[in-house]
C-alpha cells in the first residue's frame, strides 16, 4: 500500500519543494527551513504564491476534517490547523473555534489582532459572535510570536473572565491554546480551565 507520506518520506525538503515550485526556484529560495516559504507574508513572488496556495489548501483540508467529526476526538488536527494558521505571523492574534452541540467545527475566526506582544480581546464581541454562530462551545487560541508557549497571568485571567461571561449565555469553553511556532500549549491539559 503506497500512501503520500511513504511515497515522499525519504525525499529531502528541497526536492519535495521542487515538485511544487520547480528545481531552480526551490534551490534559490530554500534556506534550511520551509517556514518562511509558507508564511503569510511572502506572497509577492510566483513561487511564494504557489506555497501560499498549498498552505491554504492544507488549511481548508484540516478545516473540513474538524467540521466532520467531534473536535475532542481529534486534538492533533486542531493543533495542526492552528500551527498552520499562525505560521509566520509576527503579531499576536486571537482566534475562536466555534463548535456546535456535538463539538464539531462551525467556523474558525480571527476576532482580534494586536501587536508583537499583546492583543486586546473584548468578551462582548466573542459573546455576540458565539450567539450569531449558534455555538454550543468554543475553543480559544492565540499565538506568541516570541516563540514561548507559556501562558502569562493575563492569559489565565482572560480565559477565566471569558469562561464566566460565556457561561451566562450557556456556551462552554473547552480549551484555550497558545501556539508558539511548533509548540502548542493547552490550558485544559494543564488544568487551567
Amino acid at each position: 500500500m503506497t500512501t503520500e507520506s511513504t511515497q515522499f518520506g525519504n525525499v529531502s525538503d528541497v526536492d519535495l519543494l521542487s515538485k511544487l515550485i520547480g528545481v531552480r526556484e526551490s534551490r534559490r529560495l530554500y534556506r534550511g527551513s520551509l517556514q518562511p516559504l509558507f508564511s503569510q507574508q511572502e506572497e509577492n513572488q510566483p513561487a511564494h504564491e504557489k506555497c501560499a496556495a498549498a498552505r491554504e489548501l492544507v488549511l481548508r483540508w484540516l478545516h473540513e476534517e474538524l467540521r466532520r467529526e467531534c473536535i475532542l476526538t481529534s486534538p492533533s488536527s486542531v493543533r495542526d490547523y492552528l500551527r498552520l494558521f499562525f505560521v509566520g505571523q509576527e503579531h499576536e492574534s486571537f482566534v475562536v473555534l466555534f463548535l456546535d452541540s456535538q463539538n464539531r467545527l462551525i467556523a474558525a475566526e480571527e476576532l482580534f489582532r494586536g501587536t508583537l506582544s499583546q492583543t486586546s480581546v473584548y468578551p462582548r464581541e466573542i459573546i455576540k459572535e458565539a450567539l450569531r454562530q449558534n455555538a454550543g462551545a468554543l475553543i480559544f487560541a492565540h499565538n506568541h510570536p516570541s516563540g514561548v508557549a507559556e501562558p502569562s497571568r493575563a492569559d489565565e485571567l482572560l480565559t477565566c473572565e471569558l469562561k464566566k461571561a460565556l457561561a451566562l449565555v450557556d456556551v462552554r469553553v473547552l480549551d484555550h491554546l497558545i501556539v508558539a511556532g511548533a509548540d502548542v500549549l493547552s490550558f485544559a491539559e494543564r488544568g487551567l480551565i
